[in-house]
């Protein structure tokens, strides 16, 4: 989800006024791009903790994404239909990343309950 919402602000941004606006093409960039590497090197971590941790970043970059569709589309680089598609698919993503964390935690919690209970003689 995070890579298809990296290639639908890429293809946002080849638009001609908004590909002119470098400050905000690249932050728009680097937060969609940032919502997928986040998670690339979260799994990488081999822990749950840390990938947990990344998940986290990477949820806040699919806010920040929405956060600048606002921008362009208040700067008309962008239809009201395009900042819809992409605000609902980054709020699609962060809710999925939500839903990860939450499943990896209660992961962890009964691994612990598991070990806590092998542990009493």
């Amino acid at each position: 989800m995070a890579r298809q919402l990296t290639r639908k602000v890429y293809d946002l941004t080849k638009k001609p006024e908004f590909a002119r606006d470098f400050g905000l093409k690249g932050q728009i960039q680097e937060a969609a791009g940032s919502s997928m590497h986040n998670v690339a090197e979260g799994f990488d971590s081999e822990t749950n903790p840390e990938f947990i941790r990344f998940l986290r970043y990477a949820k806040r970059s699919c806010t920040e994404v929405q956060s600048e569709l606002y921008v362009a589309l208040d700067q008309h680089y962008i239809t009201k239909a395009e900042f819809q598609d992409v605000y609902d698919h980054a709020g699609r993503t962060r809710a999925a990343m939500r839903g990860f964390i939450k499943y990896l935690i209660a992961y962890e919690q009964n691994q612990s309950k598991k070990v806590t209970l092998n542990a009493q003689p």
